[in-house]
């Protein structure tokens, strides 16, 4: 159940449910098999157990929500697709002695899909986040923001509003890593890895991947001295959790090192649930102090995002002009 990649959100609004609330709003929207004609289906299960439950779609620990969405969706290889296609165009072609055009062709090819559909094998994907109230953060298990992105907007659907935007802080990650390595100096709690990726500021394809190197080496220097930027950086928190920070504030290939785990090992649980519930306990309560000196380290937390709620509420007013959408993650 460790995380392995996360992605912070921040609540523009408190969030105010209660465990049974929370449990009862995603009972309603429970994960259901794809059906024959389905591409794709995504609904909530379990955290425990994976599995669609009469309770227990929200478990609660040291007032941490933790929830489990479900994403089920039909493999069909590109390959196949294709195959099946060229077979009907072909069949066309011979019968009436015509090209098909290109607006047939995707016509075709949509019939051909909807043809596989129901004989296409499943691929399943367990996805959890967790919510905390009190540090006003939704922490989501993803390495890529779409695959975030996917599940808040489920759970907004779901909840019916979820005013969440990406956490930023006040220093740009960019800058504090560039910073950090140039002069050899973590912040405090944190320890420097020995890997990182470098980004040419004048060129965005221009990109150097440094592992199982020392940081403070010359060559390092050299390179940070001739304009390059620090776009990736492994790090050691408190040498419990080692971890990638991007410079779009997102921690990947998260390993919880053995000083955490035992912590979990000195503990007898008795059930499945137990073990979740420690386990759960023990990893919320490290990422939240690894998030505070985190955020600490970059200067806090940047409050001027505007959430989604925040750019309804202008336009209706009239002066959306001066918001971007862009700038905030559905």
């Amino acid at each position: 159940m460790w995380f392995k990649n996360i992605r912070i959100y921040r609540f523009t609004k408190p969030f105010t449910l209660s465990v049974e609330q929370l449990d009862e709003a995603l009972s309603t929207a429970a994960f259901e098999p794809c059906g024959s004609q389905d591409q794709k289906r995504m609904g909530w299960v379990s955290p425990i157990t994976g599995q669609v439950e009469a309770s227990g779609f929200a478990h609660a620990s040291q007032n941490y929500l933790m929830v489990c969405a479900k994403r089920q969706e039909k493999v069909l290889p590109a390959a196949v697709v294709n195959e099946f296609l060229a077979e009907k165009v072909n069949a066309i072609q011979d019968a009436e002695d015509r090209k098909v055009g290109r607006k047939q062709r995707l016509q075709l090819k949509d019939e051909v899909m909807m043809d596989l559909l129901p004989r296409a094998f499943t691929r399943s994907q367990l996805q959890y986040a967790y919510i905390a109230p009190e540090q006003g953060y939704l922490v989501v298990d993803a390495a890529s923001a779409n695959k975030a992105e996917e599940l808040i907007h489920t759970l907004r659907d779901t909840l019916g509003s979820m005013a969440v935007v990406p956490l930023s802080s006040l220093q740009q990650p960019l800058d504090a890593m560039t910073t950090w390595v140039s002069q050899n100096l973590a912040p405090e709690n944190i320890v420097l890895g020995e890997e990182c990726e470098l980004a040419d500021a004048k060129d965005a394809g221009s990109v150097i991947r440094c592992k199982q190197q020392d940081l403070a080496s010359a060559e390092i220097a050299n390179l940070l001295a001739s304009g390059m930027l620090v776009t990736k950086l492994a790090l050691n928190w408190m040498e419990g959790i080692s971890f990638i920070l991007d410079d779009q504030l997102a921690i990947k290939r998260l390993r919880f090192e053995d000083k955490v785990r035992e912590k979990v090992d000195d503990v007898d649980a008795q059930s499945q649930a137990e073990q979740f519930d420690i386990e759960f306990s023990v990893m919320t309560i490290e990422l939240s102090a690894l998030i505070n000196d985190l955020l600490n380290a970059l200067g806090g937390i940047n409050t001027h995002t505007a959430s989604v709620e925040e750019i309804v509420a202008k336009a209706s007013r009239g002066d959306a002009d001066s918001t971007k959408v862009e700038e905030v993650s559905f």
